[in-house]
C-alpha cells in the first residue's frame, strides 16, 4: 500500500524513531502500523508504544470507597475549564456515590436512579444545563478485604486526573498505611497487570517474538556470537523476565524503596495485595487530527 507523510508522522510520534526509520519500517511492513512498531523495536530503534501516551480527553475520575469496596468513575468534557466547573464536580461525585453502593458496571450504573432520574438522563440533562458535550464512560469497581484510594492531580475531594484503588489482604490498619503507598506508586508507573499470570498472553506473545527477533539479529551482527542455546535458554528468558517485571506491579521495584520490588515491601509489611484499578481522564482516546499546514501556523503564532 502506498506509504503516506501522515502515516510515518503518526509513526514518528509514536516510537521517536527518525523519519528514514519510520517510513522504512511501513514499507517493510506493507503500512501495518503495529506491525512496524515491533520492526522498529526489533531494530532497537524504538521503545514499546504506550497508546496511553496519545490521548487527549478532558474531564475528572470520582473516586469512592466504603468498607471493601471502591469505585472509579470516568466522566468526559469536551475542556479543562468544565472540569474545574462547580456543578460538573458535584455530578461527578454524586454519580461515584450511587455506583460505589449501586453499580457493578457502566450499563448498570447509567440506568441507575439520581435524584428521581436514570443517571443517562441526569447527564443528558447537564449536557443541556453546563452546554458542553459529556460522557459516562467507564466505571472500575474492585473488592477486598481493605481496599483503599488515591487521586492524583485532585481538582476536589475524591476526584482528579488519575483514580487509583488498591485491594489487600491482611491487618486493616498495616494495609490502610501502606495502601495509600501502593496506590501513589500504581498512579506513578502505571502497571499492566498485578502479576505475569495476569497478564495479557497475547502481549506477552507478541514480545516474545520481538525479543527473540531481536537478540538473533544482535547476534548475527556480533564479532563474537553466542551459541544458540544461549541466546534461546538465558538471552530471551532474562529480557522476557525483565518485561514482566517492568509492567506488572508485583514485579516493579517500589518507587519509595527500589531495592525491593511491590510484592516484597507488601511481605514485609505483612499484607497482600489481591488486584487494582487504575483510571486516568482521557486514557485510549485518540487525539484530533491537525493538518500539517495548522500544526506549523500553530507553533509559529506561539500558541
Amino acid at each position: 500500500m502506498a506509504i503516506t507523510a501522515a502515516m510515518v508522522k503518526e509513526l514518528r510520534e509514536t516510537t521517536g524513531a527518525g523519519m528514514m526509520d519510520a517510513k522504512k519500517a511501513l514499507t517493510e511492513t506493507d503500512g501495518n502500523m503495529e506491525a512496524a512498531i515491533d520492526w522498529l523495536r526489533t531494530k532497537g530503534l524504538a521503545k514499546a508504544a504506550k497508546k496511553a501516551d496519545r490521548v487527549a480527553a478532558e474531564g475528572l475520575v470520582g473516586v469512592q470507597v466504603t468498607d471493601g469496596r471502591g469505585v472509579a468513575v470516568e466522566i468526559n468534557s469536551e475542556t479543562d475549564f468544565v472540569a474545574k466547573n462547580a456543578d460538573f464536580q458535584q455530578l461527578v461525585r454524586e454519580i461515584a456515590e450511587i455506583a460505589l453502593t449501586t453499580a457493578d458496571d457502566i450499563e448498570v450504573l447509567k440506568a441507575t436512579h439520581l435524584n428521581g432520574k436514570p443517571v443517562a438522563d441526569v447527564l443528558t440533562d447537564a449536557i443541556a444545563r453546563i452546554g458542553e458535550n459529556m460522557t459516562l464512560r467507564r466505571m472500575h469497581a474492585l473488592e477486598g478485604d481493605t481496599v483503599v484510594s488515591y487521586v492524583h492531580n485532585a481538582a476536589a475531594e475524591g476526584m482528579g486526573k488519575i483514580g487509583v484503588l488498591v485491594s489487600l489482604k491482611g491487618d486493616k490498619d498495616k494495609a490502610q498505611a501502606i495502601g495509600k503507598q501502593f496506590a501513589m506508586h500504581i498512579a506513578a508507573t502505571s502497571p499492566l497487570s498485578l502479576s505475569e499470570a495476569t497478564l495479557d498472553p497475547t502481549l506477552l506473545e507478541r514480545e516474545l517474538q520481538v525479543q527473540t527477533a531481536k537478540a538473533l539479529e544482535e547476534n548475527a551482527a556480533s564479532a563474537k556470537p553466542k551459541p544458540e542455546a544461549v541466546i534461546q535458554n538465558n538471552i530471551i528468558p532474562g529480557r522476557m523476565k525483565k518485561f514482566v517485571g517492568e509492567n506488572t506491579l508485583l514485579g516493579q521495584p517500589f518507587v519509595i524503596n527500589p531495592d525491593l520490588t511491590v510484592e516484597q515491601a507488601a511481605k514485609e509489611a505483612g499484607v497482600e495485595i489481591t488486584g487494582f484499578a487504575r483510571v486516568a481522564v482521557g486514557e485510549g482516546i485518540e487525539k484530533k487530527e491537525e493538518d500539517f499546514a495548522a500544526e506549523v501556523a500553530k507553533t509559529l503564532s506561539g500558541a
